[in-house]
């Protein structure tokens, strides 16, 4: 009589760490936003006086939008350097580019090409102010995709030519590039005869933003200006969030792994079948169209494009954004931004502001930012080189022993050779 063996109960799974993690992020995100609204519009408002003078000195509202957009350019950054390995020194450029953009489509501004132009007036479901009807006026979130897209254009006619380099030789000419384009706008008052930028006097004042079908909630205004900050934090927040979501989204599918691919061994990605300039110019295009929606945002910050905001400083700064907050991780490099932001904005000065009171000191903090912001990265490099929240393949190759480590333990090892990784991790 045949005997018949019981079936075993199928496996169970844990759940994925790194899928709870996954989740967790995002909905870290969206409390965190929450909160911040909720607090700087009805909170503060109702709070003492001493609180409100603390949340001013060491955390105003300003400063949390500017380190908002300054989490976009990050994000744009972090696709061509992180995701794609291609060192960009010039980022700012995209920035300057979609600043400008806003302001051709949302100022009084004529853009004096010919006289016949000369009193144009051009309004798209725009909300020019009073004075300013002059110029062409369009909508903010129709300004938004046309800036970044021209700018997609523009990292894409530049790379062409550039991205056949590599390592330092594309570094160069990539800061060649940064370094250029804010000197045009700078003279970009007189190209030919045309006036095209007002040159070192820049473009003011930016149309506000039109807040839509949402000026229908009570409280809401209709259009954003310059004080309406916590309702800007809302937009700012929300453009920071939907190119997370994209680089997020990238990432995981063909395109994110070809870049990936690329980033480890161009070499062996090229042989198994990745198109090297294709790819490396998707890398360039995405990274400029977070660059250009990101320069809107600016201009309707600050309600100005000015040329001398587009130094070469802002490119180290947003490169060291995406270094320090973990090259590759989407989030480490928001947490970068937001921390770094803060610091050059308010955080140093209000720190140095206590200590000279504390101490009867007379130093300017801020004006040796620079020196205690190498101090900072020195120490980064030498304790935690992959950054504050670390991508796991960047930091499974940056904590892995070096060879020289595994021979000197191999040395004095008589065991089996597969014990070396082993005795020098423990040896770590």
């Amino acid at each position: 009589m045949a005997t018949t063996t019981p079936e075993a109960p199928p496996a169970v799974e844990a759940p994925h760490l790194g899928t709870k993690m996954s989740r967790a992020w995002p909905i870290s995100f969206a409390l965190a936003v929450a909160f911040t609204f909720v607090l700087y519009q009805w909170i503060l408002p109702n709070s003492s006086q001493q609180v409100r003078d603390i949340f001013r000195a060491w955390l105003p509202l300003s400063a949390v939008n500017e380190a908002v957009i300054w989490a976009i350019f990050a994000l744009g950054l972090n696709v061509v350097v992180g995701y794609a390995g291609l060192l960009d020194l010039g980022y700012v450029a995209f920035w300057a580019i979609g600043g400008y953009t806003a302001a051709w489509l949302m100022s009084g501004f004529d853009i004096q090409i010919t006289p016949g132009f000369a009193n144009l007036k051009v309004n798209i479901f725009g909300h020019p102010p009073i004075g300013q009807e002059t110029g062409v006026h369009l909508n903010f979130w129709l300004v938004l995709p046309i800036a970044g897209l021209f700018c997609a254009l523009c990292g894409i006619i530049i790379g062409a030519p550039t991205l056949r380099l590599k390592s330092d030789y594309l570094a160069l000419v990539t800061l060649g590039f940064g370094e250029i384009i804010p000197q045009i706008f700078t003279n970009g008052d007189d190209i030919g005869g045309w006036n095209v930028s007002n040159g070192p006097r820049g473009i003011v004042p930016i149309d506000p933003i039109p807040t839509g079908p949402f000026a229908l909630i009570p409280g809401v205004p209709k259009v954003l200006g310059p004080f309406d900050l916590t309702y800007k934090f809302l937009v700012y927040a929300g453009l920071a969030a939907l190119f997370l979501f994209i680089s997020l989204r990238i990432r995981e599918g063909r395109l994110g792994r070809a870049w990936l691919a690329i980033r480890e061994d161009e070499l062996a990605a090229s042989m198994m079948g990745v198109p090297l300039m294709r790819t490396k110019l998707a890398a360039y295009g995405v990274g400029a169209f977070a660059g250009g929606i990101g320069g809107v945002a600016y201009a309707t910050h600050v309600n100005a494009v000015l040329p001398d905001r587009f130094n070469f400083s802002i490119s180290i700064t947003l490169l060291a954004m995406v270094v320090l907050g973990g090259m590759g991780n989407v989030y480490g490099v928001v947490i970068g931004a937001l921390s770094l932001a803060w610091i050059n904005s308010t955080g140093l000065a209000q720190f140095g502001n206590t200590v000279n009171d504390a101490l009867g000191t007379n130093i300017n903090f801020p004006s040796n930012n620079f020196l205690l912001f190498g101090l900072i990265l020195v120490l980064m490099m030498l304790f935690r080189r992959e950054g504050l929240i670390p991508e796991t393949r960047t930091r499974q190759v940056l904590q892995e022993p070096e060879r020289g480590e595994l021979e000197a333990v191999g040395a004095d090892l008589e065991g089996d050779p597969g014990d070396l990784a082993e005795a020098a991790e423990a040896e770590r």
